[in-house]
């Protein structure tokens, strides 16, 4: 999907999105990106720390939310910025999985640059686990 410029207005929403990460996610994440903090592979690991259970890598609770940026521009080179804050980990059980969901809005336009702000909204189990995410993405 490759979205015109002129058709992504303030207030346009990007497609929602959910995400489910098991703990064989996490363990393919930690091989790609050389993150093996045991937090994201070992339960006892992590509850030693004051953590409910393993956690998702951070990086790639972003990973999602660009992911679906990317998706809605239809090249990942269009974005031309993307920020965010860790607010609260995403838990993933031993069975099972943990559902993320990304939500997006244009909330700004630079019509000289030909970009737009996305605010994104990422959540898992109810919890906002992104905070102040926002991706500024140049459109044809």
């Amino acid at each position: 999907m490759t979205v015109a410029f002129d058709a992504a207005g303030v207030g346009t929403t990007l497609p929602a999105t959910r995400f489910e990460l098991t703990r064989a996610d996490l363990r393919a994440y930690a091989e790609a990106s050389g993150d093996r903090n045991p937090i994201h592979l070992d339960a006892d690991v992590a509850r030693s720390v004051g953590l409910p259970d393993v956690i998702a890598h951070g990086m790639l609770t972003m990973g999602l939310g660009g992911s679906v940026v990317t998706a809605w521009a239809g090249d990942p080179g269009a974005v031309v910025s993307y920020a965010t804050r860790f607010t609260q980990p995403v838990v993933v059980p031993a069975t099972g999985a943990a559902a993320v969901d990304v939500t997006g809005t244009v909330v700004a336009v630079d019509a000289a640059a030909r970009t737009v702000a996305v605010d994104l909204t990422v959540t898992s189990a109810g919890v906002k686990v992104l905070g102040r995410a926002r991706a500024v993405v140049r459109l044809p």
